[in-house]
């Protein structure tokens, strides 16, 4: 077939086109001298931030399937609860608040039937949060708190059933509800499921008249190591990936609460859940506390964090504070018996109660947090209220080494937790930040940061400008000892979220990494320990990189970011120790436009690819492509 000129010509142009890319960014040239390090790189540079937000931990991590499982109202009635009369059932629902079983649930709802049958069940139903994901051949463990008036209203049914066809989908029969209150477990076994759907609901039902009163209603699918009120699966294996170094919880705004009354009282988020009442979170819903602060530091240990606990000092979201002195006192001793619950031994108070809660081993905590975000505060108290807390806890445990929310005189803090929410171009702008911090102050704790682009998760405009500060972050890792993204996850249905971009998304039936949260697993999978001495010259305004070294491996972990729409060509020079020339890898991340994303609905549409990588003794020519980050693995000799 004769081809026309013209299109000769477009096809010529076209096959010019990459070379054409690359001679928009000018060739940069990196030299790096593995034999000369210039600085460690700390080992817990990249965790986890958490706190309750987005439903991150009701409806999220927290595996609880039952959405209001203690049945609170507003004035439109009980919340997620509706009432089943089946066939010729009458029956109603009513809010008591003059019996429930326990003094932190003093409450319960009220189901009076009128008439009811085996055909004709009177009950309540849940429709969870945004549906229940019900999945084939899979057991589910419950468990509700009850009583009745007779005893001879005979068996309460559970069930998970279809929303669009009505079929039971598991059920079971609990016979021995009485008149008094108690907690009755029960198990529900799914058989074959035609489709795994999230368009399910909970129901409990009785078929005969009387009444019953209800309160904490549970449902639990498998969790993550099989724990007890533990967590879910999917989102635990994405943050496994992430190859975490630490956990910093209860975190932000959590902790503190929109008012002094409403602060992360850990006390209250401790053993049976019957004895835990649960408090409003600063984001305008519930927090049932079923995921409390032993679930937290379980949570450490099922990914073998490092715990950063965070303290309330005395200050929440509407500018109220605890002034310092005895009055803040409380508050400090508070602290410290929650230091003693996480790390203390079976003879002392907190730690038996710890025991008594099911961990007899103590936990080990990394660094304390005093407070959260305190520069916020008008009257400028925190730093008598840090001095305060630091003096007391010094006093008790010396080596715990203690994290400031704001600059602070009287008492030196070990670490400063500083915050970042910017756009891509504020960290393209910044990513020197810390190059010429003072490294005889404190340390510094980057606990909150994220590019602000893209909705509900980060597109790739954002990843670019996150690996771009990381790449800032890990030259200065001798000063910067952790770094956290935050908010770290993120319910993806409508009305479920506060702010966005975070870094995970959900759902739930399944959840998705963001393209973000690719670049931060490429980061923290390859961090090396220590920092070479490096150069370079040349290379687009948009062109970034860090260098780390894994000694004991001996490979160099080369990061690059080409946050260009041009692809970026870069020499790189081994000095002093030279490379393998096999072995190498290098893998990447990248798309054709900054507002390329991931959803719920396409879950990869940008990930990683890894590739192996030719590598010459001394030099190495890599093309990055446009809008890209890579990690290289480089093995030297030995």
């Amino acid at each position: 077939m004769k081809i026309p000129l013209l299109l000769l010509l477009i096809m010529a142009s076209a096959q010019a086109v990459p070379n054409l890319l690359l001679a928009q960014n000018p060739p940069a040239s990196l030299t790096i001298h593995a034999d000369q390090p210039v600085a460690n790189v700390s080992p817990m540079l990249y965790g986890l931030m958490t706190e309750e937000i987005n439903h991150s931990y009701e409806g999220g991590l927290y595996s609880q399937l039952i959405r209001n499982d203690t049945f609170r109202s507003d004035w439109s009635g009980i919340l997620n609860w509706y009432l089943v009369e089946g066939g010729s059932a009458r029956a109603r629902m009513t809010e008591d608040r003059t019996t429930g079983p326990s003094k932190a649930l003093p409450y319960s709802v009220h189901l009076e039937v009128d008439s009811a049958g085996a055909n004709s069940p009177a009950g309540l139903l849940n429709d969870g949060f945004w549906g229940m994901a019900v999945r084939p051949n899979t057991t589910y463990h419950g468990a509700f708190y009850a009583k009745t008036t007779t005893a001879d209203m005979g068996p309460v049914t559970v069930s998970l059933v279809a929303n669009q066809t009505g079929k039971v989908l598991a059920s079971t029969e609990i016979k021995d509800v009485g008149t008094a209150w108690a907690e009755h477990k029960f198990t529900l076994k799914t058989g074959a499921v035609q489709a795994v759907t999230a368009a399910n609901h909970f129901v409990i039902t009785v078929a005969h008249a009387g009444s019953l009163w209800l309160n904490l209603v549970t449902l639990f699918p498998p969790s993550y190591h099989n724990r007890d009120n533990g967590t879910r699966i999917d989102l635990m294996e994405k943050l496994a990936a992430m190859h975490p170094a630490f956990l910093r919880f209860p975190g932000g705004n959590y902790l503190e609460g929109d008012h002094i009354a409403d602060w992360y009282d850990w006390k209250k988020t401790i053993g049976p859940l019957v004895d835990r009442p649960g408090h409003p979170s600063p984001w305008n819903y519930w927090s049932t506390d079923g995921f409390g602060l032993l679930e937290f530091l379980e949570w450490c240990e099922d990914l073998h964090m490092q715990p950063v606990l965070a303290v309330y000092a005395g200050y929440s979201l509407n500018h109220q504070h605890v002034t310092p002195g005895p009055d803040l006192e409380p508050y400090v001793q508070s602290a410290l018996d929650e230091i003693e619950y996480a790390t203390g031994a079976a003879d002392t108070k907190w730690g038996a109660q710890r025991v008594a809660d099911g961990h007899p081993e103590p936990f080990h905590i990394a660094y304390l947090e005093i407070g959260n975000e305190d520069w916020f505060d008008p009257a400028e108290s925190y730093d008598a209220r840090f001095t305060q807390f630091a003096r007391a806890i010094r006093a008790k445990y010396p080596d715990l080494p203690l994290i400031a929310t704001a600059p602070v005189k009287t008492e030196k803090p070990d670490v400063l937790d500083e915050h970042y929410y910017l756009r891509a171009t504020q960290f393209f702008n910044d990513v020197g930040h810390y190059d010429k911090t003072d490294r005889n102050g404190p340390k510094i704790f980057v606990g909150e940061w994220a590019t602000l682009q893209g909705a509900p998760t980060p597109a790739l405009g954002a990843a670019l400008g996150d690996a771009a500060w990381m790449t800032g972050m890990e030259r200065n890792s001798d000063i910067i000892v952790m770094a956290s993204y935050a908010p770290l996850l993120m319910n993806v249905n409508p009305g479920a979220s506060q702010w966005g971009p975070d870094l995970i998304g959900y759902d739930a039936l399944g959840s998705y990494g963001s393209v973000s949260y690719y670049a931060q697993v490429m980061f923290a999978s390859k961090l090396g320990d220590k920092k070479p001495a490096s150069e370079i010259t040349g290379g687009g305004a948009r062109f970034f990189y860090s260098v780390t070294e894994d000694t004991a491996n001996k490979r160099l972990y080369i990061k690059l970011v080409n946050a260009s729409s041009d692809a970026q060509q870069v020499k790189i020079s081994f000095a002093g120790v030279a490379a393998q020339g096999g072995g190498g890898s290098v893998t990447v991340l990248s798309g054709k436009d900054p507002l390329a994303t991931n959803t719920i609905d396409h879950p990869a549409s940008i990930v990683p690819i890894e590739k192996s990588l030719a590598i010459a003794s001394n030099t190495l020519t890599y093309d990055a492509p446009a809008y890209s980050v890579q990690v290289l693995d480089v093995p030297l000799k030995k």
